[in-house]
């Protein structure tokens, strides 16, 4: 629960939010079952979740509606872990304050739909939460070389926006290598997030092409037991992690 924007309890005040130990599993409440909200999350943090994603859609830039701030806040009260909020919205500066005093630790909009990024960067760094910027499958990451030392992370859709359910795009490997490759380059600090399709089949690959954050709905949230899936998804995560420290 947060006692502050983007701060949980027993957190010392830090600038920038608040950012999960990677590699992390980040189950997405858009496939959860609202009914079940609070046993859903429960299960997926049993189960070894480090944050939970909560998609943002406004019917324009994206063709769906989901959550606001009301949501945000209600998952705020039932779990410590970081909040990842995704604003898939057109005019994100509008709100971005709203989510942070709602619980949001992690915020990040899309590069398609902000005119001025840097400046919609610095109102989520001044709202407490930790900045980050998501492109579509299409959109190249040299979209964002100007911006990328000022970011906490970057998160790579590898699904087009809007609905839960897709089949993940495999040309977005390639992406999370080329981006990996650019932070290194350019010295940012920048985590890679990657959303879309995620799950035991892909989820090994996309860590050992360097992306930290996985995103994941239907493989954790699919009506069968939430804890098993989130376990055995993080387990492969760790198991990758062991492999390329012990041959480095």
């Amino acid at each position: 629960m947060a006692s502050g924007p983007g701060q949980k309890q027993g957190d010392p005040p830090r600038a920038g939010g608040r950012l999960p130990q990677t590699p992390a599993l980040a189950p997405s409440i858009l496939t959860a079952d609202l009914a079940r909200l609070a046993e859903e999350i429960a299960a997926a943090e049993a189960g070894g979740a480090r944050l939970f994603h909560l998609d943002v859609m406004d019917g324009h830039f994206v063709p769906n509606l989901t959550i606001g701030p009301l949501v945000v806040e209600a998952v705020n009260k039932e779990t410590d872990l970081p909040l990842d909020v995704h604003l898939m919205i057109e005019g994100p500066d509008r709100f971005i304050e709203r989510f942070a005093r709602a619980g949001a630790d992690m915020i990040s909009v899309h590069q398609e739909a902000v005119p001025h990024l840097h400046r919609t960067i610095h109102l989520i760094r001044e709202s407490g939460a930790a900045a980050g910027v998501a492109l579509n499958p299409s959109t190249p990451v040299g979209a964002l070389d100007e911006i990328l030392p000022e970011l906490d992370y970057v998160l790579l859709m590898s699904v087009n926006p809007g609905f839960g359910g897709q089949r993940f795009i495999p040309s977005v490997l390639a992406k999370v290598s080329a981006l990996r490759r650019r932070i290194e380059e350019s010295g940012s600090k920048a985590k890679i997030e990657v959303d879309g399709g995620v799950g035991p089949d892909n989820i090994v690959r996309l860590l050992e092409n360097g992306a930290e954050i996985l995103v994941a709905g239907s493989a954790v949230f699919d009506g069968r037991d939430p804890k098993a899936r989130t376990r055995a998804l993080v387990a492969l995560l760790e198991g990758a992690k062991r492999t390329t420290q012990a041959g480095s």
